[in-house]
């Protein structure tokens, strides 16, 4: 059945996504931060507006986004590397009253594994995450907004480290030497991945859920960055010396119970 859905944040992942759902017979529409990319991308027959999220409140238009849509999936770049100082949970309870004050009834807010701290080990949905840092903690409790807010059904993704396309992680590891973390399992999710389970959780009405989406390979950083370095002809990555620190690895019980997701691709 064909939804209304806005999605906030036309970026990267937002935008492929936007057209696979368009093809699958939804009327989309989207945000991004400026008039100037609006205008460009409604020249290209997107319907997009101009919606930034800032700690003093929503500038630009958004109930224009979210005017008769049944569905709103948040992607918004929390901006919090490097110590920022930013307050990204601020800044999505701005976005909530935005939301609580349209008709839209269901949510998909795309989180992040950095909600799990490394201490924890293997996790899965079923273990409440402790995050190590500002970050995590931030992340964690914005999307915890979303999740527990009466009017609203919402469903939380957490991705694993995002790649496909031109972003390769190990582009920004190539030639590195004595790098920490080589016995650490990665934790890392395609964008065809991404999109394909965000459009199940529609297409199958499953709100109400959390999902760790991270592919259920994880070879270790040590052997699997140089190998993919190898096979992009750079030079590969050098690690230290095994340590006896413990790394998180993050698994989904609920992509396969809940949703029936098979991964298409290997890692």
């Amino acid at each position: 059945m064909s939804k209304t859905i806005a999605i906030a944040g036309l970026g990267w992942l937002g935008m492929p996504l936007a057209q696979r759902l368009m093809m699958q017979g939804h009327i989309v529409k989207g945000s991004v931060t400026s008039v100037k990319k609006a205008s460009s991308l409604q020249a290209k027959g997107v319907d997009a507006y101009a919606v930034d999220m800032t700690e003093n409140g929503v500038i630009g238009a958004p109930q224009g986004l979210l005017k008769n849509a049944e569905i709103v999936i948040i992607m918004i770049p929390p901006g919090l590397r490097r110590s920022s100082g930013a307050d990204y949970v601020l800044k999505m309870s701005h976005f909530l009253i935005e939301v609580e004050k349209s008709v839209v009834s269901q949510v998909i807010f795309v989180s992040s594994t950095s909600v799990y701290g490394d201490a924890q080990g293997v996790v899965t949905e079923r273990d409440m995450p402790i995050p190590e840092n500002d970050a995590g903690q931030q992340i964690f409790k914005a999307e915890q907004l979303f999740f527990n807010a009466p009017s609203l059904e919402t469903s939380i993704v957490r991705f694993g480290g995002l790649y496909g396309g031109t972003r390769q992680p190990v582009k920004f590891l190539a030639g590195r030497k004595n790098l920490s973390g080589g016995v650490a399992p990665v934790n890392l999710i395609y964008r065809d991945d991404c999109i394909r389970i965000i459009s199940e959780i529609i297409k199958q009405q499953r709100f109400g859920h959390v999902f760790n989406a991270v592919h259920p390979s994880h070879p270790l950083k040590r052997d699997y960055y140089p190998l993919k370095a190898e096979a992009l002809s750079l030079e590969p990555p050098m690690y230290a010396e095994d340590t006896d620190e413990l790394y998180k690895q993050v698994d989904s019980v609920n992509l396969k119970l809940v949703l029936g997701y098979e991964f298409k691709q290997e890692l």
